[in-house]
């Protein structure tokens, strides 16, 4: 196990001082995209465009521009169209495409200085929860290749554990962003429903996607955080709410609270739900000495109820896959994407191409939504999901009326081996029992690193805010992180070699 990841801060500082420059990191971050391709984090890089966007920054640099993120490396999960690079969303539908515009998210890291270093693997069209539905394979976890690193955001995730790049963006529809953070070790927050622009971003459900930062500490989080978010005229479901720093509060204690305790007064919610069986005894110690350590900065354990935890998944697994039939229908071979040969007429075209195009589990997923949808079953099944969906949301507030942060594991359990739930896609649904809840009500959560368990795998601990909370959330992440050292914990070299043992150093 190495340790002490260099955070953006420093990099930023690094730049400052011309002790480097923007070329020699971006030169690296592609030297060790190369040397740990056997992760399969990448789907697309673009040598030529990444040193000249690092030139760029370097010009920058050079006529006084103090950006806290001009020159970093990052990259971005391939569910954000980029000029330049392909665009996949790790499907076989759109192997070669590349967009004739940016994602609001690229914009917005390209104007803050960011130097994209490549596009980040994830599940086909962002649907799944180990990362092994990507058209080009598998992302294999850092601390163990033997392991998932979760999804759908599992190359962001790995690319930022394997020290690639200090920066990734990610999706979180379910948990996407949430789960592979907690699988991987490194710190991953999604925002509000409506914080990030979803302009560009390739829709799988769209009452629900949300894009956020992954990165290795709550730190850089936030400083992410703040460059991508923003209001968008291009994206009718963007807040309108004024541009918020959001690392204002970091490293200050809570009102009326002190240096030795900042967390004073900071009421913490834990779920009954979230503490019952089904739980690993593994995850559940690492998150319940997260919650002492809490304790001990000064903040009070509260018991809550999320009664309708369970029907999370249900609601989920039909309110999903109904906005994603609807929003793949645009794949059809006629516009862009692949299209399939020897057809017949346009019918047969439309299905030879869906037929080919399409992964397994989007398939499934269509074939669910497009179900749900129909004349004869939308009252019984998609309304009453939605019905379902407030309800959930209800309990969340009810909650909040007790305590300020509620917290509890991310996953049931740590990452399992690669092929060990291709099986049996409800085993595969399960593991985002956790993380749905917040996703549906559109609350902001976040993984934070707490520990390890079996077989040396990362624990997450998760910490869910109410709406528009992120800066709450990440100064309570923060606190933690100074008085503990997981998220600074990376795997050793052994891990990256190919024998794929695991061990930890």
């Amino acid at each position: 196990m190495s340790s002490h990841p260099v955070s953006l801060k420093s990099l930023h500082t690094q730049l400052m001082q011309r002790q480097v420059s923007s070329v020699e990191l971006a030169t690296e971050a592609l030297k060790q995209a190369e040397t740990q391709s056997h992760l399969n984090a990448f789907t697309d890089i673009a040598e030529e465009l990444t040193l000249a966007q690092a030139r760029a920054a370097d010009a920058r640099i050079a006529q006084g521009d103090t950006g806290a993120l001009l020159g970093i490396p990052m990259a971005h999960k391939d569910i954000f169209v980029t000029r330049g690079w392909k665009s996949t969303a790790g499907s076989k539908m759109l192997a070669n495409y590349i967009s004739p515009f940016d994602a609001a998210v690229v914009e917005k890291m390209s104007a803050a200085g960011l130097v994209c270093v490549g596009k980040l693997n994830c599940d086909e069209f962002a649907m799944g929860s180990s990362n092994e539905n990507s058209a080009f394979g598998p992302v294999k976890n850092p601390w163990d290749l033997l392991a998932v690193p979760g999804g759908s955001s599992g190359g962001s995730a790995a690319a930022v554990a394997a020290g690639i790049v200090p920066l990734a963006t990610g999706t979180d529809t379910g948990g996407s962003i949430r789960q592979p953070a907690a699988l991987c070790g490194i710190t991953g927050i999604k925002p509000t429903y409506g914080r990030v622009s979803r302009y560009g971003m390739i829709a799988y459900a769209s009452s629900l996607d949300q894009g956020g930062p992954m990165a290795g500490s709550a730190e850089d989080c936030a400083l992410a955080l703040t460059a991508m978010a923003g209001f968008d005229t291009r994206d009718s479901t963007s807040l309108d709410k004024p541009a918020e720093n959001f690392e204002r509060l970091l490293g200050t204690p809570r009102t009326g609270a002190t240096e030795s305790q900042p967390l004073k007064g900071l009421r913490v919610g834990l779920p009954d739900e979230f503490f019952a069986s089904g739980v690993e005894q593994d995850v559940l110690d690492a998150v319940q000495l997260a919650i002492k350590t809490l304790e001990a900065l000064g903040a009070v354990a509260v018991p809550v109820s999320l009664p309708r935890t369970a029907l999370s998944i249900p609601a989920y697994y039909v309110i999903a896959p109904a906005e994603a039939s609807s929003n793949l229908s645009r794949f059809d071979g006629v516009r862009y994407g692949h299209r399939a040969s020897g057809y017949k007429d346009l019918a047969d075209m439309y299905e030879k191409t869906r037929s080919e195009g399409f992964g397994a589990e989007v398939k499934r997923r269509i074939l669910v939504g497009a179900y749900v949808l129909s004349r004869g079953y939308y009252d019984a099944y998609y309304l009453q999901a939605q019905r379902v969906r407030r309800l959930i949301a209800q309990d969340f507030q009810a909650a909040f009326a007790q305590c300020d942060v509620i917290a509890g594991p991310v996953c049931p359990s740590v990452a399992w081996n690669l092929g060990e739930k291709t099986s049996d896609p409800i085993k595969m649904y399960l593991a985002d029992i956790f993380t749905l809840g917040a996703s549906l009500a559109g609350l902001p959560g976040m993984s934070v690193p707490v520990g390890f368990g079996q077989a040396g795998r990362p624990v997450g601990l998760q910490l869910i805010g109410n709406y528009f909370a992120e800066a709450e959330l990440l100064q309570t992440a923060d606190h933690f992180q100074r008085a503990t050292q997981w998220h600074l914990q990376r795997p050793s070299a052994a891990n990256h070699s190919t024998s794929g043992k695991g061990a930890l150093a």
